[in-house]
């Protein structure tokens, strides 16, 4: 039976090879927002995996937005002069289509890359830190600026700020731009009772919560080509008490498909300290992506320490979730979609360069699994193997 992880899928009138998507990795490796040699390497690998979309990092609409100094931007010319030649330069050897995921990290800013200790805690001022802003003007935890609150004509900046980088992204070529409407950061923290405590139009109830994240989303779904797709990552939960539920991520991806957003993907957390982790295994957030599909009738993708193929296979064919995000598996291993592919039975494009290393392409290997090879698989004649 042919492999439903590896069948194509359309969203708007692109269509995507297949449902494995590489999630949005952050590097924290960037210049004052601008991709440098790392992004090349890092992006350059993927772009060979075969997989059906790679999203680009968490890149931020404003400097004040990035999560960290590292972070990568596109609110300036020479952010998005760099983004134009990386991805024109990729395209040269790979035609997987390219999504960015754009994001403002709202309290969260200014803080330390993963590997700088103490982790998470804000940058200091002499260390090039700046005040962030966010909803209501209170820091993360102990150790975290405390945010500058966003009056009306913040909102309308930030909101313009997601424009702006929307249509630079559009003129860097990219095929999909992804919402960060998760993890804490700015778009998280309106949705969230647990850090959205304004009065205003923009606070209160959960439709007064959703309010301001909506008008973003559909800013920047009138400001990109409308025959390219447009996504959020949402919450399926906030895994704190008091928090978002699997009920509220339902209603914002209602509202979200009414405005013409193509996809959710739900993730979970990292909105609040005291968070409720449950045990984390493989798929361990597969049910919010099942519940909101069905209850929300609209495209999902899912995450959560998916690194098996055919567990990956199962998510997809049994209708829990229309895409796969691989994320930690695929930084292990950039080859994964080849070796899910060989093990779900499946072949996939690899570059000829490369067409040697494919285990399904080895004489021995087809022989013992009865795989027949085709002519211009990458395999020597005798004369020439080595």
């Amino acid at each position: 039976m042919p492999s439903k992880l590896f069948s194509p899928i359309q969203l708007r009138e692109l269509t995507l090879s297949n449902r494995v998507i590489i999630s949005p990795l952050c590097q924290f490796s960037a210049v004052e927002g601008t991709a440098q040699p790392w992004h090349w390497a890092h992006i350059g690998q993927f772009a060979q995996s075969g997989a059906g979309l790679c999203i680009l990092e968490a890149t931020a609409t404003s400097a004040v937005g990035r999560i960290t100094p590292g972070c990568l931007g596109l609110y300036s010319d020479e952010n998005e002069a760099a983004l134009t030649r990386l991805i024109k330069d990729t395209r040269t050897f790979s035609s997987m289509p390219m999504g960015l995921q754009l994001d403002h990290a709202g309290r969260k800013a200014s803080t330390r890359e993963t590997w700088n200790l103490p982790k998470g805690h804000s940058v200091p001022d002499e260390e090039g830190g700046w005040t962030p802003e966010g909803p209501s003007p209170e820091p993360f935890t102990q150790g975290w600026r405390t945010p500058r609150e966003l009056d009306e004509a913040g909102l309308k900046r930030v909101r313009d700020e997601f424009v702006e980088s929307t249509r630079r992204a559009a003129r860097c070529g990219l095929d999909v731009i992804e919402i960060h409407a998760a993890h804490g950061y700015l778009l998280h923290e309106f949705c969230s009772p647990l850090t959205n405590h304004r009065t205003d139009a923009y606070g209160g109830d959960l439709k007064g919560r959703l309010r301001f994240p909506l008008e973003v989303s559909q800013a920047i779904r009138d400001a990109f080509p409308k025959g390219k797709p447009v996504g959020v990552r949402i919450t399926g939960e906030d895994w704190v008490d008091g928090g978002l539920t699997l009920d509220d991520a339902v209603v914002f991806a209602k509202a979200l498909k009414e405005i013409g957003i193509d996809y959710v993907t739900p993730s979970a957390g990292n909105v609040a300290p005291g968070m409720k982790l449950p045990k984390v295994t493989p798929g361990y957030m597969v049910h919010f992506a099942e519940k909101v599909k069905r209850e929300a009738n609209i495209t999902t993708m899912t995450v959560g320490m998916i690194y098996e193929a055919h567990h990956a296979e199962e998510i997809v064919a049994s209708g829990k979730a229309d895409m796969v995000a691989i994320g930690r598996a695929i930084m292990d291993n950039p080859r994964w979609p080849w070796h899910a592919a060989t093990a779900l039975g499946e072949r996939i494009d690899i570059p000829k360069q490369y067409a040697r290393s494919s285990p399904q392409h080895w004489p021995a290997y087809a022989a013992v699994h009865g795989v027949t090879l085709r002519e211009g698989d990458g395999v020597m004649s005798h004369a020439t193997r080595e």
